[in-house]
């Protein structure tokens, strides 16, 4: 996977966006000592090339009823049913993350439940019969570190001579 070269500008905005994603553009313009306009350019810039993948309001999982969360490492009886597996499991609304990992597992979810009777009942009633040879599951109690990336640590792109360009097309 690529990944992208990022001027000052760029990562000012996701600084400032990544702390407050309602933030307005105009304010991040002002921050920026550039115009709305500009904002906006680089902002759908960004989305363009996967830097930003949306925004979104997090819900907290206890307020709204789902006490328990957990991670579950799942082993396929069969691995060639991976694909089935991972589209039955988009079906299951309580599973909020699906990965292929390294190491003996085929797949390692993160889920909510209502509560840890609830979570018994999904992994025998839902998660069991697509096919697992066994499953492993790690209850949290709760999350000590949720955060972004740090946007300080994403390379700066180098400056760009538009000279140099004027002179490769003459060449070519």
């Amino acid at each position: 996977m690529a990944h992208h070269s990022l001027d000052e500008l760029d990562r000012k905005i996701l600084r400032l966006i990544a702390s407050d994603a309602r933030i307005p553009f105009l304010e991040v313009a002002r921050a920026c000592n550039v115009s709305g306009a500009a904002i906006h350019q680089r902002i759908q810039k960004l989305a363009a090339m996967g830097v930003i993948k949306g925004s979104q309001f997090i819900l907290d999982p206890e307020k709204i009823g789902f006490e328990t969360c957990a991670y579950v490492a799942l082993y396929l009886k069969d691995p060639e049913n991976y694909d089935h597996v991972v589209e039955a499991l988009k079906k299951i609304p309580e599973v909020v993350e699906c990965h292929t990992t390294t190491g003996g597992m085929d797949l390692f979810i993160k889920m909510f439940a209502r509560n840890n009777r609830d979570l018994m009942q999904i992994i025998h009633d839902r998660l069991q019969p697509l096919g697992l040879a066994r499953s492993e599951t790690i209850i949290s109690f709760n999350s000590a570190i949720n955060r972004q990336l740090p946007v300080d640590d994403i390379p700066v792109a180098a400056p760009v001579d538009d000279d140099d360009d004027d002179d490769d097309e003459e060449e070519k």
